[in-house]
């Protein structure tokens, strides 16, 4: 029952209020909560969504248009105001030196900017051919460029598509900010790997680390 009232029971009804409709995601229609003893349970209803979820492998299929409506997704959200909270100072300030301890210099945690994120923003998580962004439980605030950053590490195991997101997500990775969200990311997914989790994107996420570092000292 403690968990029933966080941010992530609370994420998706808060986007449905908070998150303009130029962000397209599946509609929430309605939800339903009960409890048995000390078990909260809560079921959500969404409108249909056609077409299917993506894979790194789907990049080259994907139309102009789609990648319009994603930046200009990312765009509108950034701006959305929120209290919410999807990356905290404290996790990066802690596990970003654990984590990226392998590199040649030292890694700064603190962002130059803060915008909001979807928090989660994998291909699984997207659809095509038409444009959703589903699963809305973690949103809130992160650094600047973070969801972008988190597109690009998930299709590093496919050189072809990684190249197409920082090619067609330039405007948010190709800066500071951008390259700051970049080791956020990479962070993130390498603590994941010590619970087995991404283990296949390790040997890319480790080299794009020490790329991205590199571009921070101008090298």
């Amino acid at each position: 029952m403690g968990k029933a009232s966080g941010k992530l029971w609370a994420g998706p009804e808060d986007a449905e209020r908070a998150v303009p409709l130029e962000v397209p995601r599946p509609r929430l229609r309605a939800v339903r909560e009960w409890a048995e003893g000390e078990d909260a349970f809560r079921a959500e209803l969404y409108e249909y969504v056609g077409g299917h979820v993506l894979t790194a492998g789907d990049v080259s299929g994907l139309t102009a248009s789609w990648w319009i409506q994603l930046r200009t997704a990312l765009e509108r959200l950034s701006g959305v105001p929120t209290e919410r909270v999807a990356v905290r100072q404290a996790y990066m300030d802690r596990a970003m030196p654990k984590y990226l301890g392998f590199l040649d210099a030292p890694v700064p945690t603190t962002p130059p900017a803060w915008t909001t994120a979807h928090g989660d923003l994998h291909w699984a998580n997207l659809t095509g051919p038409d444009l959703r962004i589903l699963d809305w439980e973690g949103w809130g605030i992160a650094p600047a460029g973070y969801d972008a950053a988190m597109l690009h590490a998930y299709s590093l195991a496919v050189p072809e598509s990684a190249e197409r997101v920082r090619r067609e997500l330039s405007g948010f990775l190709g800066c500071a900010a951008g390259r700051l969200a970049e080791l956020v990311v990479i962070t993130e997914l390498l603590q994941s790997a010590e619970r087995g989790d991404n283990l296949e994107l390790v040997p890319a996420l480790r080299a794009r680390a020490r790329e991205v570092r590199g571009r921070m000292d101008g090298r």
